[in-house]
């Protein structure tokens, strides 16, 4: 009986030894200890990732980079060479089936790495996942017609359908909503990408638009701090400089990102525009007194700060794009959104790399943001859940009851301005209608052949190229000369401030046929003031200054609607005018 316990002390060690020895032989030369890492890092918390870093996989986590088409290689060099943890996609010419296959595939290249980190895949999704996949996903109007409809209903299902689609495609973040608040009607950059000019309806709107995200566990981001609803300059080409008072500032501006902030917002993304109030030398996306002072200390934001696009010549043509990431992270960035060509993007990180050797960012505030990143996606259990179902995501995407919803929305944003005894047009009669646009000519005329009896032609009477659509009189002439034989006339026009002059010419001259006319505004809802003596008018909100990207045409199609008897029920979410002020928005009797 005194012999057993040396017995078994004996088994146990013959038992170790032989688990040592098996480890041993079965480790294979091409797993290395890296991979036991791998097996374990998702179990950690955040510090504890961080801590098992290296430098070059820290700044990795700070860049956010932008594929290039038809170049893979340079996706799977930045994810498995340079440990990029972020990525923006802009493609638009993808499949849901693409898409998701693509994200896959990231997701995968990122397991493979040293640590196997995930990646957070994400893109600009204001209008819904259309904005990245157009052909497929559900579109849904801009954010003015949603500020329209004065519904904040609308607004929570509108963030609900885009994160619905996004993640089932593999997103985990939308920069959406636009919080600023569009006090400037010269303002071309933002515009219909605002929900309105009043502070408090935009509060409203942002606060559901992040409760609709959260709902379907998606990362939002409000937009673009602390304000840029208040410039006239463009900041992909200007540095723009704004000079309200702070106080302006506190009342107008600051108020939706401290709503977003109160409901738990993810991320804030900043603006490449200079506070004078604040910082009169840098722009925000730069300024520590911006994005540590005001965002982080006084309005207590703890989450993602994610930069603008710094490719954006408000910052490129001032700073570069690897002196601007550098500045940026000692500002309080956490993000750097690096696109452009491959050698912008590898300049920001191994800019930021080089800063951090040198000293010139300190190790605390690098892992203070690596820190922060790795905290959200272990909350977003994106180490458990990498990659998405493909045939779920072609279900997702773009669903009955998505495009059903989307609808009724612009359907209820139409806003109707003016009608001196023209509208509603009769769809029973046999009154031929001349479709007159800019803009979507033929796509517009189908809906009206939907719903008019009579014979419907169109005429697209602007075909730039650029940003800028004009008509010339020898296209105001052609039109003319088709409204000789029309009975009604439909005439879109489209701005993203100011309307051209060809495009006042056209409504005029066609005004002065004497044929019923309606004019439609397809962008900012401002138009009328070129052409006052229209007899109907209508805003759709529909496009915004990229018109081209991707059509809006629940919004058209709403619109044709109305002018075929449905009821129209927008309100101005912005003031044009005294005699069409904010809130201002006719009905039929």
């Amino acid at each position: 009986m005194k012999k057993k316990p040396f017995f078994l002390m004996a088994i146990a060690v013959v038992i170790v030894a032989a688990v040592v020895i098996y480890a041993l032989n079965s480790s294979s030369p091409q797993e290395p200890i890296a991979r036991k890492e791998h097996d374990i890092i998702s179990n950690l918390n955040a510090k504890d990732i961080v801590a098992k870093m290296n430098d070059k996989e820290k700044i990795g986590q700070l860049v956010m980079y932008t594929p290039l088409r038809n170049q893979e290689s340079f996706s799977k060099e930045m994810i498995q060479e340079y440990y990029i943890g972020s990525v923006l996609l802009n493609d638009q010419k993808v499949s849901a089936k693409e898409a998701a296959t693509f994200n896959n595939q990231l997701q995968q290249w990122a397991s493979e790495s040293r640590l196997g980190i995930p990646m957070f895949i994400t893109g600009d999704l204001e209008y819904g996942a259309a904005q990245r996949v157009p052909g497929e996903a559900t579109v849904l109007p801009r954010q003015m017609a949603i500020g329209a409809t004065q519904n904040v209903e609308y607004a929570y299902q509108a963030a609900k359908i885009t994160a619905a689609e996004a993640k089932a495609m593999g997103f985990h973040w939308s920069y959406s909503p636009v919080a600023d608040v569009y006090s400037n009607p010269l303002n071309s950059v933002i515009g219909v990408r605002s929900f309105g000019e009043d502070t408090k309806l935009v509060n409203e709107m942002v606060a559901a638009e992040v409760k609709g995200y959260k709902s379907e566990g998606m990362i939002s981001s409000a937009k673009h701090f602390p304000g840029h609803g208040d410039t006239s300059f463009d900041s992909h080409t200007t540095l723009a400089t704004v000079t309200y008072s702070e106080d302006v500032l506190r009342k107008v501006h600051l108020p939706p990102f401290k709503t977003a902030i109160d409901q738990g917002i993810e991320s804030i993304m900043t603006s490449h525009i200079i506070i004078q109030a604040i910082d009169p030398e840098l722009p925000a996306t730069l300024s520590k007194k911006v994005l540590t002072g005001l965002l982080r200390d006084e309005l207590g934001f703890q989450g993602i700060i994610v930069t603008d696009a710094m490719v954006m010549e408000a910052i490129s043509n001032n700073w570069g794009a690897g002196e601007a990431a550098v500045m940026a992270i000692n500002a309080g960035a956490d993000i750097i959104m690096a696109n452009g060509s491959a050698s912008d993007q590898l300049d920001t990180v191994d800019s930021l790399y080089q800063a951090l050797q040198d000293g010139k960012i300190t190790r605390s505030r690098i892992d203070e943001s690596v820190e922060r990143i790795i905290t959200y996606k272990l909350e977003n259990k994106m180490f458990d859940h990498r990659f998405v179902d493909i045939d779920h995501a072609t279900m997702v995407v773009g669903s009955k009851d998505h495009w059903e919803i989307s609808e009724q929305i612009a359907q209820d944003s139409i806003t109707l301005l003016k009608n001196v005894n023209v509208l509603p047009f009769d769809p029973q009669t046999n009154e031929s209608t001349l479709i007159v646009s800019v803009a979507y000519a033929e796509q517009i005329a189908e809906t009206v052949r939907k719903v008019s009896k009579g014979e419907v032609i169109s005429y697209q009477a602007a075909r730039a190229t650029g940003e800028k659509l004009d008509v010339s009189q020898e296209s105001i002439d052609a039109a003319l000369e088709q409204a000789q034989s029309a009975d009604r006339i439909i005439v879109f026009t489209y701005s993203d401030s100011q309307i051209a002059q060809g495009q006042i010419d056209l409504v005029n001259q066609l005004q002065g046929t004497g044929k019923p006319v309606v004019a439609v505004s397809l962008g900012n809802p401002n138009d009328i003031l070129g052409y006052p003596g229209v007899s109907a008018y209508l805003a759709t909100y529909a496009l915004d200054t990229w018109y081209w990207m991707t059509p809006i045409p629940v919004s058209w199609d709403a619109a044709v609607r109305v002018i075929f008897g449905a009821n129209p029920k927008g309100k101005l979410p912005v003031t044009i005018s005294s005699a069409y002020p904010l809130g201002f928005g006719l009905s039929y009797p």
